[in-house]
């Protein structure tokens, strides 16, 4: 996990986008990314009201609508299952619970080393490998209970290759 990101830190991140009103979803993603925590704190969102000159509710409106954000602390890595008719019938709940075992987590839950976050998110768009997880900004399809432990374990002990080996290509 990275230290705790500094005013300092979210004013360059504005920069880099010339402190424009109409980046601000990027600007909102790259804060998010440099956490450390994957989420948007009130305080930077305050800042970003205040520099780029956009209503604070503006951004709570985006923060909050967007599926990609959250206003809450999560894991360095979001396990995101899909809950999309497709892979609710080619049993997701299945996959959430292979999770949660290999998480020792909840669904909505962050493992108290704040290494993972599971959740549920709306289509991934790959129906016809389904069911799926997103983590970051890999897709796993044709989800076994041995999928997902090597998915957890490479994650855990940083082992890409495993990874590399489960992802969907597109």
């Amino acid at each position: 996990m990275q230290a705790q990101l500094t005013e300092s830190q979210v004013l360059k991140i504005m920069e880099r986008y010339g402190n424009d009103p109409q980046q601000l979803i990027a600007v909102l993603l790259d804060v998010q990314a440099a956490s450390g925590t994957n989420y948007v704190d009130e305080k930077w969102a305050a800042l970003a009201a205040r520099v780029l000159d956009v209503p604070l509710s503006q951004i709570y409106d985006i923060l909050t609508f967007y599926a990609m954000f959250s206003t809450k602390p999560r894991g360095e890595y979001v396990i995101e299952i899909c809950r999309s008719t497709p892979c609710h019938f080619t049993k997701a709940d299945q996959v959430v619970a292979w999770f949660e075992q290999a998480l020792g987590i909840k669904m909505g839950e962050t493992t108290l080393d704040n290494k993972f976050t599971l959740s549920r998110t709306c289509c991934v768009g790959a129906c016809d490998i389904g069911p799926v997880a997103k983590i970051g900004d890999e897709v796993y399809g044709d989800l076994t209970l041995e999928k997902v432990n090597v998915l957890v374990r490479s994650y855990r002990e940083g082992l890409p290759s495993f990874r590399e080996a489960l992802a969907c290509q597109n």
